[in-house]
């Protein structure tokens, strides 16, 4: 597990590409917000998690089984990860950020991905009149 990377991921890689040339600048990984955002859009307060599916236990995903062996280990450390993502999300909100959470499986159409992102901004920018930012988004 020591080789698990923890940052600029390839998922994470991808999303940011992805909201570089739909025209969004952004910082990566503030460590002085809670949870530590893969993204974050300051002017915007939007804070962006790219999650793994396995890792953070995406909700009905084929990505986000149990290993057979050592469940009681795996089982308790999904639960810490998944309190852990709580936690910083109700943090952030009390922050008053936005929280935008892409997982890793949505990645595997991009098309999708796109405008999903796409209506979200849409929206975004239509509720701000003219400026841009995302939406809120539990995944």
């Amino acid at each position: 597990m020591s080789r698990i990377k923890g940052r600029n991921t390839s998922p994470e890689r991808q999303v940011r590409s992805m909201l570089h040339r739909m025209g969004y600048r952004f910082r990566l990984h503030r460590r002085d917000l809670p949870g530590s955002p893969d993204i974050i859009l300051p002017k915007y307060q939007t804070a962006l998690f790219v999650h793994g599916c396995f890792w953070h236990r995406h909700k009905g995903c084929k990505f986000a089984y149990t290993p057979k062996s050592r469940k009681r280990f795996w089982q308790e450390k999904f639960a810490r990860n998944v309190e852990r993502d709580r936690q910083a999300t109700k943090e952030l909100r009390g922050l008053g950020w936005r929280v935008v959470v892409v997982w890793e499986c949505e990645l595997r159409s991009p098309e999708r991905l796109g405008e999903w992102l796409a209506s979200i901004l849409g929206e975004a920018e239509q509720r701000t009149g003219g400026r841009r930012g995302l939406e809120e988004s539990d995944g």
